[in-house]
């Protein structure tokens, strides 16, 4: 595990794959935290603020792989927990979300890769009924080892990660 100097800034690179169910797109606002095995945490209150896509892009649609990047905070490496949220608004707010993966580096700052896989709705009138997908990849011994010997793959069927 590598712990960044104190003020380092990093920038993180997004990936979010939303899934390809019928109905899987979004027109809710979409927020992330990515955290690391001491608690630490990058959040990113709007993800879409930090969209690449070109101007008129419509982000989270059913089979999209959006890409996103921006500056904060480094974070000790790996990379192992991520807070996705829907606010739940729109005349769509019912997700999808497949699958995140987050990149971050910086100057004199390893590189950091993590995939989290979300695999479920986020919306209230689907299973499990929430607007929120934690994906937990720090606090199992098994995954803080796994993570610390370069396998950064939490949740879902692939990875060892508490889905909650």
């Amino acid at each position: 595990m590598s712990a960044p100097k104190d003020n380092a800034e990093c920038v993180y690179s997004i990936y979010v794959q939303t899934g390809y169910v019928i109905k899987g797109g979004t027109d809710s606002k979409i927020s992330l935290s990515v955290g690391d095995a001491k608690g630490n945490q990058v959040h990113v209150p709007d993800l879409e603020s930090w969209g690449l896509m070109k101007e008129g892009y419509d982000y989270y649609e059913r089979g999209n792989l959006d890409i996103f990047s921006g500056r904060g905070p480094c974070l000790s490496t790996p990379l192992c927990s991520l807070n996705l949220t829907s606010d739940g608004s729109g005349s769509h707010h019912g997700w999808y979300c497949e699958d995140v993966e987050v990149t971050a580096t910086g100057s004199r700052v390893p590189c950091s890769q993590s995939l989290f896989y979300v695999r479920r709705w986020l919306a209230n009138d689907a299973p499990p009924y929430q607007l929120s997908a934690f994906v937990d990849g720090c606090s199992s011994p098994s995954n803080a080892a796994a993570a610390a010997a370069g396998k950064r793959v939490f949740g879902g069927e692939r990875g060892g990660g508490v889905v909650a």
